[in-house]
């Protein structure tokens, strides 16, 4: 699992100085994806968001996106706001994607996941995941905005699974009943 020093600064594998900016949150509450970086459009945006709230409506699994440009992120404050990473928290059934470029430097696309969603996917698909659609050549030939897609796809796809587990991101071309549109 790739961690993100931003969220959780005691986690991360490289060690980034941390953030606590809660002023560059939305002040409307209960947005599943927030952008403080614009690697989405706005209609883009509006249908994931969608998506991630029947998501955790159907299934009860919480897939959050933080687009950020560090140092200009939320950092610790992202973890009030959505409620998650908390030590008595008893809902761990939670991943945030957060995404940033870091200069063109390394993986775009890091993930936090809670322990409850490890079963249903194990550190081995986010691996794979980060590897398929994260990688800087994905993005330049692809765009940020269809490897943010193509990633959130994969994972909402994974958990509306059957099966209930994946170990790889499904194909690309998911049909929308999968992801739980009609």
């Amino acid at each position: 699992v790739i961690q993100t020093a931003a969220l959780f600064p005691d986690q991360a594998s490289a060690r980034l100085e941390s953030v606590n900016r809660p002023d560059l949150l939305p002040k409307e509450g209960g947005l599943n994806v927030i952008q403080t970086e614009k690697f989405l459009t706005t209609g883009q945006a509006r249908r994931m968001n969608d998506m991630l709230t029947n998501l955790e409506k159907d299934t009860g699994f919480r897939v959050r996106v933080l687009c950020q440009n560090y140092p200009n992120t939320p950092g610790l404050a992202i973890r009030d706001y959505w409620s998650l990473g908390k030590e008595d928290q008893k809902d761990d059934k939670y991943v945030v994607l957060v995404v940033d470029q870091f200069g063109g430097r390394g993986n775009s696309l890091n993930f936090n996941v809670g322990d409850g969603v490890k079963f249903a996917l194990p550190n081995v698909f986010w691996t794979r995941l980060a590897g398929k659609y994260g990688t800087t050549f994905y993005v330049k030939e692809n765009g940020m905005d269809v490897a943010i897609e193509n990633a959130i796809e994969a994972i909402v796809s994974c958990l509306r699974n059957e099966d209930g587990y994946c170990t790889a991101p499904p194909e690309e071309g998911q049909s929308l009943k999968s992801l739980g549109l009609k």
